[in-house]
Parts: C-alpha cells; sequence; structure tokens
C-alpha cells in the first residue's frame, strides 16, 4: 500500500533517540531547551515553547493569552478539530469562518463580516483569530493582522501544515511577525516527526513564560530568580502535563537538521503533479492545487468537479493499493459543533469539501510509486468519472 503520507526516519534520526536512551534524562532534560533554540533559529522567532502535541500547543498558547469562557474565537471552518476545540477546553465561543474554496484558507471577506457583526453588537470580550496556513500554504497573515488590530483581537497562525512556507515575501509562517503566537504539530505526518509532540512560537517574553510554566502543572521553581532553596517550588496556576521528553525532543533536532532536504523533495513531488495534471483529461475531471512559489506541500489536495466523484476515486484507489484522504470534513458538521452552533452552511467550505481528496506526498515517495498513482488516477477518469 503506499498511503497518503509518513515519517521519513533516517539512521541518524535513530541514533539520535538512542542516544537519550543511554543518558540520564528521558524527560525534563537538557534535549528540550536545545531543540527550542533551534526552532526558534529556524523559524527567526525569539522564542520557542515545545510540548505534547499541536493541541497542547494551541491549548497553551490560547490559555497564555488571555482566552476564557466570556472570549470569542474565530477559527476557519477547514481544518483539524484541534483549532477549535482547544478554545473549547477554556469555555470560548467558537465561531466558523468559510474559506477560499481554492485554496482552502480562511477568507478574508467573511472574517470582516463576523467581526463587523460581533463589533455592531458590542461584543467586549476578549478576541481570537486562529488562521490556518492550511496545506503548506501561508494563510494571509498581513491583512488577518491588520484586521485583527482594527478590532482588537489577538491573532494567532495555525502552522502544523506550513513548516518552512513563506507567502510571496510578505508572510513567513512561524516568524510570529504578525502574529501573537504560531503552533506547530511533531506528528508523523508532519514535515518533521517527533511521534507526537507540538510547539508554540512567538516573540513575547511574557507568553513564553506563562507557556513554559504552564506545560507543567503550573509550577513555577523560583531558585533561578534568587530564591536561597534550590529545591524550592510552588505551583502558581492550574496548568496541565503538556511536557514533552527527551526522546522527542532528540529526534526533531535530528529531523531539523534535514527539514529542508526533505521539503525540497516535497516541492519536487508536487511539481511532477503539477507537470502532468496540466493535461485536459486530468483538467476535465479535478482542479490541481494552486502551485506558488514557497509553497511547502504538507498535503497535494485535488478537487473533484462534480459531486460523489471524490469518495468514488478513493475507493479505486484504495481498491489498487493507493491511500488517500479527506482534508476535511467542515467543522461545523461534526456533532458535537452542530449540537453546539446549530445547523449551518458555509458556501466556500461547502463547494471545497464535496471534490477534495488529499493523494499521496512526502519524502520517500519514490519516482515510481508516483507514476503508479498517476496511472491508476488516469484509468479512474478514462473509466468515465
Amino acid at each position: 500500500m503506499i498511503p497518503y503520507s509518513k515519517q521519513s526516519v533516517s539512521k541518524d534520526d535513530i541514533n539520535a533517540v538512542n542516544q537519550v536512551l543511554r543518558s540520564n534524562f528521558l524527560t525534563q532534560g537538557p534535549k528540550i531547551e536545545e531543540f527550542e533554540f533551534a526552532l526558534a533559529d529556524y523559524f527567526g522567532s525569539d522564542y520557542a515553547v515545545c510540548c505534547s502535541s499541536g493541541s497542547s500547543a494551541l491549548h497553551l498558547a490560547y490559555a497564555g493569552l488571555g482566552a476564557e469562557p466570556s472570549s470569542v474565537a474565530i477559527v476557519p471552518a477547514i481544518t483539524f478539530s484541534a483549532t477549535a476545540n482547544a478554545f473549547k477546553y477554556l469555555g470560548s465561543k467558537v465561531i466558523f469562518c468559510d474559506i477560499d474554496p481554492e485554496t482552502g484558507l480562511l477568507s478574508l471577506e467573511h472574517l470582516e463580516e463576523i467581526l463587523s457583526k460581533l463589533n455592531h453588537t458590542k461584543h467586549n470580550q476578549k478576541g481570537f483569530i486562529t488562521p490556518v496556513s492550511f496545506a503548506g500554504m501561508v494563510a494571509p497573515l498581513q491583512r488577518c493582522g491588520e484586521i485583527s488590530n482594527k478590532y482588537g483581537f489577538h491573532l494567532i497562525e495555525d502552522a502544523s501544515h506550513s513548516f518552512g512556507a513563506t507567502n510571496e515575501k510578505t508572510d513567513r509562517s512561524g516568524d510570529c511577525e504578525r502574529v501573537d503566537a504560531s503552533c506547530l504539530s511533531f506528528h508523523p505526518v508532519k514535515h518533521i516527526c517527533c511521534g507526537e509532540g507540538g510547539a508554540i512560537l512567538t516573540n513575547s517574553p511574557e507568553l513564553n513564560s506563562i507557556a513554559k510554566r504552564m506545560r507543567s502543572h503550573g509550577i513555577h521553581r523560583p531558585h533561578g530568580d534568587g530564591h536561597a532553596t534550590p529545591w524550592y517550588y510552588e505551583q502558581v496556576e492550574l496548568g496541565w502535563n503538556y511536557r514533552m521528553t527527551d526522546m522527542q525532543a532528540a529526534l526533531g533536532i535530528s529531523q531539523l537538521k534535514r527539514v529542508d532536504q526533505m521539503i525540497s523533495m516535497r516541492r519536487k513531488i508536487a511539481q511532477r503533479y503539477d507537470d502532468v495534471f496540466q493535461e485536459t483529461e486530468f483538467q476535465e475531471s479535478f482542479a490541481r492545487p494552486i502551485y506558488k512559489v514557497g509553497h511547502s506541500w504538507h498535503l497535494y489536495i485535488i478537487r473533484f468537479h462534480k459531486k460523489g466523484v471524490r469518495d468514488e476515486a478513493h475507493k479505486f484507489l484504495k481498491n489498487r493499493g493507493i491511500l488517500t484522504q479527506v482534508h476535511y470534513v467542515p467543522l461545523y458538521k461534526h456533532p458535537y459543533y452542530e449540537k453546539e452552533n446549530g445547523k449551518i452552511q458555509l458556501p466556500g467550505a461547502e463547494q471545497y469539501f464535496e471534490g477534495c481528496l488529499s493523494i499521496p506526498i512526502f519524502p520517500d515517495l519514490r519516482e515510481e510509486e508516483q507514476e503508479r498513482i498517476i496511472t491508476e488516477m488516469r484509468n479512474f477518469i478514462e473509466k468515465g468519472n
């Protein structure tokens, strides 16, 4: 079977983890800080805070910026549940924003419409906007920053899909020039993997300090602040156990050393798809993703023109040993959010969802495997789909 994505683990990665297993620290040791410095250096942010998952990174960032039950949070309808769930953990009200059906990115027009209505009804809650840099394409962070500043909202980039991505030299995912924080995921299908794991990037010393404290139960150790007793610690707020292990951090450090090479391989695969899918027979069946300089290609998502064809393609390819995936079911369609928000429909999200299919892309995808994928897609189309 050819998976839609998978991790790329090298001998150096394995050796890095083995070194930690032979060391004195399996968790809460020196590899965490080493990985944090390496991430901040790569992205150009002032700080990085490592934690147990991309979901915990979002939760810590939202909590550290003050999200609470009276807060209102705007999240794209097309994203993984964690982007919204982390607000719900804090009791905040979540409002779903429509997306551009061609890119999957948050719709600026609908964002302005939502904020205008909130302002008109004089909502004075602390507000949050979380644009998702989707599939490897950077969200419109410059305009989102202008809009969030206009309405006094915090801005947090969900950068789980966009490691190493840029947007026409105006935005770089993760540098935090326009956002309060950017959140990363190190799940195995992401650009670098730690098994599980995540990180918050920020230029805020306050958020850096709060997130590091809250990832470990809200515990503060004042010895470094001049306290006379080295062992002394105190819990100053309610936090969580969101710590990353040194084994995960060691794997992340090793993977980070070759992430640019792995992104280059993803771009080469995407270019090959793009070259072939320009052929008329493919264009008549589906739209290919917009190919932009700076895209880091976490996913390669095609969009079938006819309703129902996407699911037929998924089954056809699976029967031939090629796994695909759908990213994502609009969040408002899930029973939990339907119960919370009622039945809603957003036109961009609906149009995008009915045709989207993620086909295989990952650094270790061999040329003959990609050729097999293209051949089977051609066979599917020739059947009249």
